[in-house]
């Protein structure tokens, strides 16, 4: 459990912070990069929260935790006495992608498919679950380079590449089932 007394500490002054194993690294680092950018993404999604209700929020709500365990695996490299460790990292499993891709499918069944691709609009919440998806590729771009120089636990960054997925096929149902959507018309305006 964890426990927040003192919300300031200092030890952060010099531009360095902690990861999870306690080691020291710049504010800037790449793997502080990729977590703060999923916890980025996590506030997007509490934005996206405002307009959605019943399943659609229910589904958001577990991303959101989903989100919070994602960062704490980033946040925390893997190392190869993890297993003896005093506090076992959490790591993202394999679980919560397939739950990813089973959603996807559900909401995916009803809508037609797509014949041209469409702008990031539409309802209030089409547009901010766009704006999650967008900012969770950001976060999968930065654990995909991060897995370039660190070991990175695979089902992270599946984690990410179909949450982006799950984004976008929610913003279509948020659009009316897709009827909604506002198509790219290819050189429209010139």
């Amino acid at each position: 459990m964890v426990v927040l007394n003192k919300i300031y500490t200092k030890t952060g002054d010099a531009g360095e912070t902690a990861l999870g194993n306690g080691a020291r690294v710049a504010k800037h680092s790449l793997r502080v990069e990729a977590y703060g950018t999923v916890d980025e993404a996590n506030a997007t999604v509490g934005l996206a929260r405002l307009h959605a209700d019943g399943t659609l929020d229910k589904r958001l709500e577990m991303i959101q935790n989903d989100l919070f365990d994602l960062g704490a695996d980033l946040c925390r490299p893997e190392m190869e006495k993890d297993a003896e460790a005093e506090y076992p990292p959490l790591r993202v499993a394999g679980a919560q992608v397939l739950r990813l891709e089973a959603e996807i499918d559900e909401m995916n069944g009803d809508l037609e498919p797509l014949r041209s691709f469409i702008l990031p609009g539409g309802s209030a919440l089409a547009a901010h679950l766009h704006l999650c998806r967008t900012v969770s590729r950001r976060a999968e771009r930065l654990t995909v380079e991060l897995a370039t120089i660190e070991s990175v636990n695979p089902a992270a960054v599946q984690y990410l590449n179909r949450l982006s997925d799950w984004f976008f096929v929610a913003a279509r149902v948020a659009n009316d089932g897709g009827k909604a959507d506002v198509l790219w018309v290819p050189g429209a305006n010139r």
